[in-house]
């Protein structure tokens, strides 16, 4: 598989910019936040308007949720270019995905959204070619048609045959997907089979009870693990959060390093051997809510690529290590509420 990391969402921008720019056939786009106000640099509706009118197929699902800011004006734009639009609203779910497959050959997936306010955001996006493509497709015709779509184009993936062994695998939510590639099986699976070093990159720390158990147990094993999480996120009520689950998992024996910039990435490397870089946070929602999608691989290179990035931001961390001896009983009681209410956010 070929592929290219994307380490700050503007990067990123750049490469899906550039692959779009170059389309010829189609363009399949779907985001948890979409918005009209990169134009500065990257004005990604007026490209999509240009390619629509040009004939090509366009075809973009937005997360009604995480895009409720776009403008009618701009979805009427597109509708009228030839491009088809579609808000993604399933009950209580949301797609937090963010998929981009251009000419069904070359596609992005990762933690990058589109939306002027991440611009400088710290992430990590992969762009991609070769086999996982169609899985990628066959993924993204699943939101397609959940949103009501008819393109026979599309549907057509739904029928596609999955190889039974292949090193890099695309993941998803879907309530079809196999157990062994769905998110919680691979993360329960993998950390509880780890030797000797996990690592984790998460902008939001707030694991469900299993995959405290989980990290726990790996800790017990003599397995290092250690996470990387922003000091101050974009959701400031989840600094305290994540600080209280930082100083829980520490107590077990979970090494932090505390980053300056906002880090968005989602990322898990397991010995050195595998990585998964996907949409998922470390929170009931991807886990169990929200529609994720993402890629495992074993694929050498990459993996050495981004352990090297792993590294690179560890050194511009602090590794935190001024706990208190004990929670305190407002952070307890704080825990407990969030606990309760924090599905429906």
């Amino acid at each position: 598989m070929k592929y290219r990391l994307y380490t700050t969402s503007y990067k990123a921008w750049d490469g899906m910019f550039k692959a779009i720019s170059k389309a010829e056939k189609s363009v399949y786009l779907e985001m948890y936040i979409l918005a009209n106000d990169t134009k500065r640099t990257h004005n990604f509706f007026s490209l999509l308007k240009e390619k629509a009118a040009k004939g090509l197929e366009v075809v973009i699902i937005a997360d009604s949720y995480g895009s409720s800011e776009l403008e009618d004006s701009f979805i009427n734009e597109l509708r009228k270019s030839g491009a088809e639009f579609k808000f993604f609203s399933h009950w209580l779910k949301r797609t937090h995905r963010k998929i981009l497959i251009v000419d069904n050959k070359v596609a992005f997936l990762g933690g990058v959204n589109i939306k002027e306010s991440s611009r400088n955001w710290r992430d990590l996006h992969i762009k991609i070619e070769g086999a996982p493509v169609k899985l990628l497709i066959k993924s993204f015709d699943k939101a397609y048609r959940l949103c009501g779509g008819k393109r026979q184009s599309l549907i057509q993936y739904r029928f596609t045959v999955l190889p039974r062994k292949i090193k890099n695998w695309i993941f998803d939510n879907w309530r079809s997907t196999s157990k062994l590639y769905s998110l919680s099986s691979y993360y329960k699976k993998k950390i509880s089979h780890a030797k000797f070093l996990l690592q984790i990159v998460t902008p939001y720390l707030l694991p469900p009870r299993w995959l405290l158990v989980a990290i726990d147990d790996a800790c017990q094993r003599g397995v290092k693990v250690e996470m990387i999480i922003p000091s101050d996120t974009d959701i400031k009520f989840l600094n305290k959060m994540n600080y209280i689950n930082a100083y829980r998992l520490s107590r077990v024996g979970v090494k932090f390093y505390m980053g300056k910039e906002m880090n968005h990435a989602k990322i898990m490397v397991i010995d050195k051997e595998e990585v998964v870089i996907g949409s998922q946070n470390i929170d009931l929602l991807s886990f169990k809510v929200n529609y994720e999608a993402g890629i495992f691989s074993r694929q050498k290179d990459l993996v050495q690529d981004v352990l090297k990035i792993i590294e690179k931001w560890k050194k511009e961390a602090k590794e935190y290590k001024k706990w208190p001896k004990k929670i305190k009983i407002v952070d307890k009681i704080f825990l407990y509420f969030l606990k309760i209410f924090y599905p429906i956010f």
